[in-house]
C-alpha cells in the first residue's frame, strides 16, 4: 500500500518574496551609504596632486632664491615666473587640478608683498616679493 503525499507535507525549501525584497532593500541602503565614499577617489587623487605640486614649485622657488639670491619672476609676469623655475622643474609648470578650469596653469603674479588669498580665474598665485605661493582655490589658499 502506497502512503499518499499531502500538501502540508510537501515543503519546499527556499526564500519567500518577502523575504528578498528586504534583503535587497537593506543592501540598497548599505551600497547608499557607501558608494559615495569609495567613488570620490578621483577628487581626493585631484587634491592631493595638486597640493602635492604645491610643494615641488615651493620647493623650486626656494632653490631659485638660493641659487641666485632672489625669488623667480624678477619681472613681474607669469611668463617670466615660469622662465626663471625652468632649470628647477621636470617638465612643464603643474597645473590647479581641484578648478578645473582652463586657467589652471596659469599664475598671477603680485608684487605687493602682502599675504595672498584666493580670487580670480588663475590656477596659481604668487607674491615676487615674499616668495609666497598658494593654490587660487577657496579652502586651499592657506596650504
Amino acid at each position: 500500500m502506497k502512503k499518499s503525499v499531502t500538501c502540508t507535507q510537501k515543503r519546499r525549501g527556499g526564500f519567500t518574496l518577502i523575504e528578498l525584497v528586504v534583503v535587497v532593500l537593506v543592501l540598497g541602503i548599505i551600497a547608499s551609504v557607501a558608494a559615495p565614499k569609495m567613488f570620490d577617489t578621483a577628487n581626493d587623487a585631484r587634491e592631493n596632486s595638486t597640493i602635492q605640486s604645491l610643494a615641488v614649485v615651493r620647493d623650486a622657488i626656494e632653490l631659485h632664491r638660493a641659487q641666485n639670491g632672489a625669488y623667480p619672476g624678477d619681472l613681474g609676469t607669469a611668463a617670466d615666473f615660469k622662465n626663471d623655475l625652468d632649470d628647477f622643474l621636470k617638465g612643464a609648470y603643474p597645473t590647479n587640478q581641484i578648478t578645473g578650469s582652463t586657467n589652471n596653469a596659469d599664475i598671477t603674479v603680485s608684487t605687493a608683498g602682502t599675504a595672498l588669498s584666493a580670487g580670480g580665474s588663475t590656477g596659481w598665485k604668487y607674491d615676487k616679493t615674499s616668495g609666497e605661493l598658494i593654490i587660487n582655490t577657496t579652502g586651499f589658499d592657506t596650504l
